[in-house]
């Protein structure tokens, strides 16, 4: 790592450790009679209370802090000097990515972000017998932290002119990140798109929001106009977004689920066209074709294939290490792939190599750690009993080690 490098990711730790701080007193400043209580709640109910509650509790669980660190490098460019509004700026599009993650879960039907209950699962688990109660709170809590990004620029001590800048920015990212959204849901239907149509929902689902928008934030704060920079600023947003795509495609694929803090394998159970599920189709012939689309759970692609119960485990012998890791090895990417889904495929190998992703896959898939479906190799020791058939498919990819 070089000097530069380090000395950025240096400034990005104490702008995070600095905003956790300012976040959480953010949220006291809202409802704490102490500090005025600033948000007009309603006197009565407890559901407002709740919704405000869940949005600080996923907004205070963690976070790389991408955008905040983006806020204050870009006005670095400007001034050396401390920018009062940057405060302002970071909390709002950090409110703003609270907002994208409650909804974002809803859609996906996802339990889990950051480690923790996702803000719907939280609605499920308080109202089980009332699924629409639910699914409507969560659609509510997203919209309050919404309107709480743009609001937290009109109501500090900006300059008017510099609030209503900055505020315009905020809205129009939320407006991009909301039509992202809608392609990313449109992307999924057929026809399969092509590599265009996955710039685009890039670029108004993440981009626009995460990488453009502070940079802008930054910019206006420190008392700079943007719109002379404006080309060299999306170069490096589309640049910096798409890159950030493709690693969180990687992730939820072959990534760590406690480092993550949520399940793997979503966008295969989902039927999501990701960067790395086109490739798979493209590179992948007929018959995994077929094994693709129903891990995809999108029948309009294919026929369906079924999903049995894997055959029954027989435990390794110590010849037979080195054939099943080098199965593993030459395995399909697509196969592989769909195990992740929950779609076991009958005649490839189980593994016992030490590859942590082809293993993560393979324990997505319900598999034994070190387990083959084909007798031991010539020359072994007579295969022991085999124990009963585990489930077809776990229900999350929890791989037993990190993936390197």
């Amino acid at each position: 790592m070089n000097d530069v490098l380090a000395a950025a990711l240096h400034r990005a730790a104490a702008h995070q450790r600095r905003f956790e701080t300012r976040f959480a007193a953010y949220f006291d400043s809202l409802t704490a009679p102490a500090a005025g209580g600033t948000l007009d709640a309603p006197p009565h109910g407890r559901f407002p209370a709740r919704a405000l509650a869940l949005v600080r509790e996923l907004s205070l669980r963690g976070g790389k802090r991408l955008r905040v660190a983006l806020l204050h490098e870009a006005a670095a460019l400007v001034t050396d000097r401390p920018v009062p509004g940057l405060d302002a700026a970071a909390l709002g599009i950090e409110l703003l990515h609270t907002h994208g993650l409650i909804h974002d879960d809803l859609i996906d039907g996802s339990p889990e972000r950051r480690g923790g209950p996702s803000t719907h699962q939280a609605y499920r688990e308080e109202f089980p017998d009332r699924p629409d109660t639910a699914l409507a709170l969560t659609v509510l809590a997203g919209d309050l932290a919404a309107f709480l990004a743009v609001r937290v620029l009109l109501t500090g001590d900006l300059p008017p002119d510099r609030a209503l800048a900055m505020a315009a920015v905020t809205a129009d990212a939320g407006a991009d990140a909301v039509n992202g959204q809608l392609l990313d849901l449109e992307r999924d239907f057929p026809p399969e798109p092509d590599t265009a149509f996955l710039h685009t929902v890039t670029e108004y689902k993440s981009t626009r929001y995460s990488v453009l928008a502070p940079l802008r934030l930054g910019l206006l704060a420190a008392g700079a106009d943007p719109a002379p920079h404006e080309a060299e600023l999306r170069a490096y947003a589309t640049a910096l977004g798409t890159a950030n795509q493709l690693h969180d495609d990687w992730l939820d694929l072959f990534g760590d689920p406690a480092a993550l803090g949520k399940p793997l394998g979503t966008d295969l159970r989902s039927g999501r066209r990701s960067y790395l599920v086109r490739a798979l189709l493209a590179a992948a012939d007929p018959a995994e074709l077929r094994t693709l689309h129903a891990a995809l759970g999108t029948p309009d692609h294919g026929p369906a294939v079924p999903r049995p119960r894997p055959p029954p485990h027989r435990r390794c012998s110590a010849s037979s290490r080195a054939s099943s890791s080098a199965d593993s090895r030459s395995a399909p990417a697509a196969t592989l792939a769909a195990r992740c889904a929950g779609s076991p495929v009958p005649g490839i190998a189980r593994t016992c190599g030490p590859r942590c992703s082809v293993q993560a896959i393979r324990t997505c898939a319900g598999e034994a750690p070190c387990a083959r479906a084909t007798s031991t190799s010539s020359g072994s020791s007579p295969p022991e009993t085999p124990p009963e058939a585990p489930p077809a498919a776990t229900p999350y990819c929890r791989p037993a080690a990190a993936i390197a």
